[in-house]
């Protein structure tokens, strides 16, 4: 399917969805990309077009504490770090439009998830559901492609990417060198991981500038 996925400017997504989600009762579109490809700008941008609720997968995030004990603080953002179990099944009640159904969101501040502060209703016909790992083709993870109806790749330039990364972990805390290190090393493992699940998607989206 990789060869005859469409690829347009973020502008234009909403209007895809809206053709596509014509007539269902609810319709799931996940916003996919390696970490800084601006995937939570884009789904915020989706939300507010569509009238739609934003799902974030890093409020699935496990918290530090047993990433401590499991000794994969250092890894916090790979695969293994978040509860992709809960996650899938979060996403297959979506699947059930007739209940209102909360789940957590991951506060950067805190830098741990927080449990129930997001609520999808009967009535939020579009959800859009944004994380790194929606295409990964290995389990539990790979079992969200029979319950999204579409997903997006978001293409971006790797300078400009690194480039967000780097400003994003010392607005959170990191010093200059350790935010450097960690966009180089723990990041790039993961957008390499992530990048390989690219072909699995149903839309490119080229990412703004």
């Amino acid at each position: 399917m990789a060869d005859a996925a469409p690829s347009m400017g973020a502008a234009d997504v909403a209007s895809w969805i809206r053709t596509q989600a014509t007539g269902v009762d609810r319709y799931l579109f996940g916003v996919a990309g390696p970490p800084g490809s601006g995937k939570s700008t884009l789904a915020e941008h989706l939300g507010n077009e569509l009238g739609a609720p934003v799902v974030p997968m890093d409020g699935f995030h496990r918290p530090n504490a047993e990433l401590v004990a499991s000794g994969l603080r250092d890894v916090k953002g790979a695969p293994e770090t978040f509860d992709a179990s809960a996650f899938v099944e979060f996403v297959r009640s979506l699947r059930d439009p007739s209940r209102t159904v909360r789940c957590p969101v991951f506060d950067r501040i805190i830098d741990e998830p927080v449990a129930g502060q997001l609520s999808v209703a009967p009535h939020d016909s579009v959800v859009i559901i944004e994380g790194n790992y929606l295409l990964l083709d290995q389990e539990p993870w790979s079992s969200l492609s029979g319950l999204l109806d579409a997903t997006a790749f978001l293409d971006v330039p790797p300078p400009l990417r690194i480039a967000r990364l780097v400003a994003r972990h010392i607005e959170f805390g990191r010093d200059r060198t350790d935010a450097i290190d960690f966009a180089h090393g723990s990041d790039a493992a993961n957008a390499v991981l992530v990048e390989a699940s690219r072909s699995r998607a149903d839309l490119y989206v080229v990412a703004d500038q």
